[in-house]
């Protein structure tokens, strides 16, 4: 394959062109190796005014919020193409600063980031108004209108596939955007940007800007002229921008952090709920809110559970991303490395028995010795109330937990503060259509992992999140009711100051 060289320079994109940038500059490292690839020119308070300027600019102009449908169909299945066309070059400039392995960044991160384009460009074809006539003499009609300019926050775990859902859905309601990835993953999604003009996207329509949180985020969350604010990350920076945004009374989706249970009954498919299991925690580099963090497993099977789980987990390939043949890359950042190695000294001091990993790999080929790598890693815990079963790890750490009963396979599922995502293994129907009722968090996989339905809403309870993402979920969040009514005859309106 070509190789693909990021740019020396990421900027922002306003008003349809890269800009020059200011001063402060951002250093951009290959998680597999150390090594800086590029550099980011961090957008001040100004610069965000600029690029929130441009979309105003562009929704004020109503030749793109009155676009008859099948024009934007046309346009977003344009985007569609332009993203697999390049999905290669997508790939490996989001390897460069993410360290996930480049097959799976190809076979699902850029593949979901093209279809988020064709799913909503056949949604916005179904869409419907209302209209009510039971008040004699009246018609009534609802229609929904594009709300503005919407700000859209990515998370760095999965920069590519999480904010092309947020784009696709701005755009494909008439929305304009300001988007505004992690300053530690911006290569793949700067060149999205581009590729998405060549595709058609209007000057000002899509812009980009890039910077840290507390400057250009701060910038774009506490601007009059953003409408709208949609955010995946962290449950304390999301809890900041709900703050701030209900100072202006902004509306907001907040997908934010995630401490799943994955619950295996005794009579679960035993094959598929292990090999589910270890797909649920270590892909992404164990690097994602949905992870099955906190395996449940009944006691009958938990001792042969866990040896077949520790098994495969000892010999899961750790290495270059760019090989096809990797498993597990680097974790994202160095800090972020040493973050989730220190939670097994956590576990350790919590009287947890840490039974693989919780170390950096030994062995590694010397040009990946400056990498952030960490071992699978894995723990058996006595209760459900230590900081390892209680606070996101967010890596490649899965700490298993015993029960005896359904009751206490539920209470402690729900005994979190999140409420994202559960995962439930068992053959036994009554077992399923009960826990379905009874698990507290935002979507429930049965005998699955990690299946992904645009059309349904997605999001969560409790610390996990406001809102949903999703087609009718995103068609409420991204467009307003506006009710019209109108008489079917001329009406009489009283007569005020004729006098007697």
């Amino acid at each position: 394959m070509t190789p693909c060289i990021p740019p020396e320079l990421v900027t922002s994109f306003i008003g349809g062109a890269p800009v020059k940038g200011g001063p402060q500059r951002l250093a951009v490292y290959y998680p597999a190796t150390g090594a800086q690839v590029s550099e980011l020119a961090e957008a001040d308070a100004a610069e965000v005014d600029r690029a929130v300027a441009a979309a105003r600019r562009a929704f004020a102009d109503r030749t793109w919020r009155l676009m008859p449908t099948e024009a934007r169909q046309t346009l977003l299945l344009a985007c569609h193409d332009a993203i697999l066309a390049h999905a290669d070059e997508l790939a490996r400039l989001e390897c460069l600063n993410l360290g996930v392995s480049l097959r799976e960044l190809r076979e699902r991160h850029i593949a979901r980031a093209a279809y988020n384009f064709r799913f909503f460009a056949e949604f916005i074809g179904q869409t419907r108004g209302e209209v009510y006539d039971q008040a004699a003499g009246y018609r009534t009609i609802v229609v929904r209108e594009p709300v503005g300019v919407a700000a859209l926050i990515a998370p760095w775990n999965a920069p590519t596939a999480l904010a092309s859902m947020k784009i696709a859905a701005a755009l494909a309601f008439g929305n304009t955007c300001v988007v505004k990835p992690s300053e530690q993953t911006p290569l793949a999604l700067a060149r999205l940007v581009e590729l998405l003009h060549l595709a058609g996207v209007p000057a000002g329509v899509l812009n980009l800007v890039n910077g840290r949180g507390p400057v250009t985020g701060a910038a774009l969350v506490a601007h009059p002229d953003v409408d709208l604010i949609s955010f995946t990350g962290g449950t304390e920076t999301g809890r900041q921008i709900m703050a701030e945004a209900g100072r202006r009374l902004k509306p907001c989706t907040m997908e934010l952090g995630g401490k799943s249970a994955n619950i295996v009954f005794a009579s679960a498919d035993y094959d598929r709920a292990l090999d589910a299991a270890l797909t649920s925690i270590y892909s992404n580099n164990g690097q994602q809110c949905l992870s099955g963090s906190r395996i449940l497993v009944e006691r009958s099977i938990s001792d042969r559970f866990i040896a077949d789980f520790l098994d495969r987990a000892a010999r899961i390939r750790i290495g270059d991303p760019m090989d096809d043949a990797t498993e597990l890359g680097p974790l994202a950042s160095g800090a972020h490395r040493d973050r989730v190695i220190g939670y097994a000294d956590i576990a350790r001091a919590e009287g947890i028995e840490v039974l693989l990993g919780g170390a950096a790999p030994a062995n590694l080929p010397d040009a990946l010795a400056g990498g952030y790598f960490a071992q699978p890693t894995v723990a058996v815990a006595p209760d459900n109330a230590r900081r390892t079963t209680q606070e996101e790890i967010f890596g490649p750490f899965a700490t298993f937990l015993r029960f005896d009963s359904y009751e206490e396979a539920i209470e402690k599922a729900n005994g979190t503060a999140f409420g994202l995502v559960s995962y439930l293994w068992s053959d036994y129907l009554p077992t399923v259509e009960r826990a379905t009722r009874d698990l507290r968090s935002g979507v429930v996989w049965v005998n699955t992992t990690m299946t992904r339905e645009l059309r349904a809403p997605f999001g969560g309870y409790k610390d996990s999140g406001v809102g949903r993402e999703g087609g009718e979920a995103c068609l409420q969040f991204y467009t307003e009711p506006k009710t019209v009514t109108t008489p079917s005859t001329p009406m009489s309106p009283r007569r005020f100051g004729l006098g007697t």
